[in-house]
This record gives structure tokens, sequence and C-alpha cells, in this order.
């Protein structure tokens, strides 16, 4: 059974920072592409980082230079560490992994940024 875990999530004044972390399990973690996604109500969820296998990246343009992402393969956990957070960046924040052609997704977490 595949599962995703994030936590790390919060309330912080803009300018201020926030790691979120992603622990999975039920797969191959190091062989899986990794992302992490945020959506706000009544809006599309958004691809906001990834990282393949290999440790390569790529982020959408709002968010370069300010997040970044990583993954630890011993602790199958993929990570998010955001720096110089805006009110935009407000958004309940998903980690996703495809295994086998499926979509699997945590819970996610809420991150508020706000003075």
């Amino acid at each position: 059974q595949v599962r995703l875990m994030e936590r790390g999530g919060g309330s912080v004044q803009p300018g201020g920072s926030l790691r979120l972390s992603c622990a999975t399990s039920g797969i191959n973690f190091r062989i899986h592409d990794m992302a992490w996604y945020r959506q706000v109500p009544e809006k599309e969820r958004e691809l906001v980082a990834s990282i393949n296998s290999a440790g390569a990246t790529d982020y959408v343009d709002s968010v370069k230079g300010r997040l970044t992402i990583s993954r630890d393969n011993s602790r199958s956990t993929v990570y998010l560490q955001m720096d110089s957070l805006k009110p935009e960046d407000t958004a309940r924040y998903f980690c996703h992994v495809e295994n086998y052609r499926l979509s699997y997704w945590g819970q996610g977490t809420q991150v508020t940024v706000a003075s």
C-alpha cells in the first residue's frame, strides 16, 4: 500500500521559512521521480517543484530561488525548503508520486503566509 505523509506546514510572516517533508512507504522510493504541488480553493492544483531519481530538479518560475526540493533516499522522504515566503505562497501543499502509472497523493499540509 502506497502512502505519502506530508508534515511541516504552518503559519509564517512574509519573508519567513518553512520546511515541508513527505515520508513515503510502499514504493521503491529511490527509483521514482517526486514532486510537490500546491492548491488554493477554487483553483487547479499547481506543480511547484520536482526531483527525479538522479536528483535533477525543476521549479515553477514563481518559486525559483526561494524554494528548494531535495530527497533522502535512505529515509524515503522528499523535502521542500521554503524561504523568503510570500503571501501568494499560501496554499495546501501536496507531494506526489506515480507508481505503475497510478498517481498517489498525500493528504497535504497547509502553508499560510500573512502579516
